[in-house]
């Protein structure tokens, strides 16, 4: 029997089945000769580089790098995924995995937990932020990378692992046995009462099981006794659709299209309707987005504001009006292709340009002039109207009611901030080492610790000791800003990250300001 090369296989098996239409299908085989040329070019190609490349050729790593060229010529979001990023991925969206449940970094060489997640094994076997595990059943783990912790420490529900952990404050380690179980995923960030009439949940994907944590949030702060609410879809950069529709139903109590959808192939026609007996008004409402809240986010935000439910506060959102159908491939990698154009209640399409390129694509976002340039677009846009008459626009994102600017901290704050070692986060947890007991509640440590100048020049000298210099006066500028982070790293050691978001969401300036546009909001709930 003659042999066929691998190399030559795999574009010998592509002719085939091209030629039987298997590949093409039949809206493309009318042009059936011309990809069959191409697919003849690729086969001599992958036949000349296995054949004379002055190196062995690592075909796997070749041809995903020509998967993505291929999807990359479609559109910014039609993307080849490879398998351990598809895991990943899938992971992410639906919610679970098995494991003992903590968000942690490599700091210092060990894994040091962030902050247990609730009601995970780890919680329960009482894991504090700021353990470090210096052994994972016995076995020194220091130097570990990523891919080992989950190695290490993940694996089928009801199995034990053995750990050593470092605690701050603590002379001995302590040996902890967990047993791993299933661990959610949770989609909501934080929430909790702003103040005794606004209540706040940070959304940060839509995953499987985001409607259902909305709606158990909004149950509970309404319990508390909820009147506004605070909808922070910031950085949220999308997920599945359906939970999308659901979540936006939510807010809908009219009988009306949330958002629809328009493809090709008849599936990919879709239009969505809001449930009238599933709608809540009995709370005020503002969506706060930012130039990364993206596709399910924006669909959320154009219903509230195309059916005048709420108010749209922040920035223009990312501008991605594309809907994705994702297949898993033989080998576990993903083909993830657009299939629809979705469209907003009053006919909006809110898609980006892409003609220049995915770099230009993502590059427009990063411009500080950005709220400018689309303002003075305006005019280019096509316009629409809401339930109630007001005019919005298509063609870029979702344009908020109140613009406010995101804060803008110096470069060397962001760096401090946002550094790999987590100065703020170990600085915080020193702290809270040697002040445990010093109060009983979050509620008490809100109220009554201040970060005074003293321990502000205390975190800059512990900065300057771990090797990164910067512009004193360049950072007394965000001095108010890092008050605010080193005082919920604190809060967050002592209480976990709850007590941290708190804090952390207080002193965010952007909320702050959406608090004030309520009496605008609840004007919306005259009109349902």
């Amino acid at each position: 029997m003659k042999r066929v090369k691998k190399s030559n296989y795999v574009a010998v098996i592509l002719t085939a089945l091209l030629v039987t239409g298997l590949v093409v299908g039949p809206t493309l085989y009318s042009r059936a000769v011309n990809i069959y040329e191409k697919i003849r070019v690729l086969n001599e190609i992958i036949a000349i580089v296995n054949e004379s490349y002055v190196d062995p050729v690592e075909w796997d790593e070749v041809l995903d790098g020509a998967f993505q060229g291929l999807l990359g010529k479609l559109d910014p979001h039609s993307a080849y995924i490879p398998r351990e990023r598809a895991v990943a991925i899938n992971e992410q969206f639906h919610g679970k995995f098995e494991g003992i449940g903590i968000e942690f970094d490599i700091l210092g060489g060990y894994i040091t937990v962030i902050s247990p997640i609730v009601g995970s094994p780890s919680d329960q076997a009482g894991l504090q932020p700021g353990d470090q595990i210096v052994r994972i059943n016995g076995e020194d783990a220091f130097g570990i990378i990523q891919e080992e912790v989950f190695h290490k420490l993940r694996g089928p529900k009801g199995t034990s692992v053995n750990i050593t952990i470092r605690r701050p404050g603590m002379d001995k380690t302590l040996d902890v046995l967990i047993i791993r179980d299933q661990i959610p995923i949770r989609s909501i960030t934080s929430t909790f009462m702003l103040d005794d009439d606004t209540g706040y949940i940070r959304l940060s994907r839509f995953s499987s099981t985001t409607a259902q944590e909305v709606r158990e949030a909004i149950d509970d702060l309404l319990s508390s006794g909820m009147s506004q609410l605070v909808f922070d879809l910031r950085t949220n950069s999308g997920g599945f659709l359906q939970q999308a529709v659901e979540v936006a139903d939510y807010f809908i109590t009219t009988n009306d299209t949330l958002v629809y959808t328009d493809g090709r192939t008849a599936d990919a026609r879709e239009v969505y309707l809001a449930n009238p007996d599933v709608g809540s008004t009995r709370f005020a409402l503002i969506v706060l987005i930012n130039r990364w809240s993206a596709s399910a986010s924006e669909i959320v935000a154009g219903a509230v504001q195309d059916l005048d439910r709420g108010l749209i506060v922040g920035e223009t959102s990312f501008g991605k009006g594309l809907v994705q159908r994702q297949w898993m491939l033989r080998d576990d990698s993903a083909l993830r292709v657009t299939i629809a154009r979705y469209y907003t209640p009053s006919g909006r399409l809110i898609q980006r340009p892409y003609e220049n390129g995915t770099h230009a694509y993502y590059q427009e976002l990063a411009d500080m002039e950005r709220e400018n340039i689309l303002d003075s677009l305006k005019e280019t846009r096509p316009r629409y109207t809401t339930k109630s008459g007001r005019e919005v626009y298509g063609g870029g994102g979702i344009t908020p009611d109140a613009y406010i600017p995101s804060e803008q901290f110096s470069e060397a704050t962001d760096r401090i901030v946002r550094h790999p070692g987590r100065f703020t986060f170990n600085w915080g947890m020193d702290y809270a080492a040697s002040h445990r007991g010093t109060w009983d509640s979050p509620e008490e440590f809100r109220g009554e610790f201040k970060v005074p100048d003293e321990l502000l020049s205390d975190f800059e000298r512990y900065v300057r000791e771990n090797g990164v210099d910067f512009d004193e006066q360049t950072l007394h500028g965000d001095t108010d800003y890092l008050r605010t982070v080193l005082k919920a790293e604190i809060s967050g050691a002592f209480w976990g990250r709850q007590a941290y978001y708190e804090i952390l969401v207080a002193g965010d300036s952007q909320v702050s300001e959406a608090v004030g546009y309520f009496d605008r909001a609840k004007e919306f709930l005259a009109q349902q």
